[in-house]
């Protein structure tokens, strides 16, 4: 049973990794999230690219989202090509070789009472 929804390309324009947090690791990390959901029958083979005011851009971040699952991805966790600079704004653009659906999240816990922040990508139709 396969439900190919989404797009191949999103961007998600806002993004910020607090350089620190409240509460016990790993739960209450300060961190950005891209939540990825492949609902077709076929393997999704992602990229992300990450952009920023003042330099060049840093990627492709290579991963994997199975078909028919989805993967929580924590910008402040992306090794490789580079880690991602944690107090410094920066923007993102998803691709997959199959439709994904892409959501972001933002958990701030600087303070004790935390900041939970969530909304959809934006999809672009290529």
């Amino acid at each position: 049973m396969s439900f190919p929804i989404g797009q191949k390309r999103w961007a998600i324009a806002e993004g910020y990794i607090p350089g620190w947090s409240n509460g016990p690791e790993p739960q209450f990390t300060s961190h950005e999230t891209a939540c990825l959901l492949n609902a077709s029958d076929e393997e999704a083979h992602v990229e992300i690219t990450v952009f920023f005011s003042d330099r060049d851009p840093i990627g492709p971040y290579r991963l994997t989202v199975p078909a028919r699952r989805t993967k929580h991805v924590r910008f402040n966790k992306l090794k490789d090509p580079e880690p991602i600079p944690p107090d410094t704004d920066y923007a993102s653009v998803i691709h997959s070789d199959v439709q994904i659906v892409v959501q972001h999240t933002r958990l701030d816990s600087r303070q004790t009472e935390n900041a939970l922040l969530s909304t959809i990508a934006y999809a672009s139709n290529e």
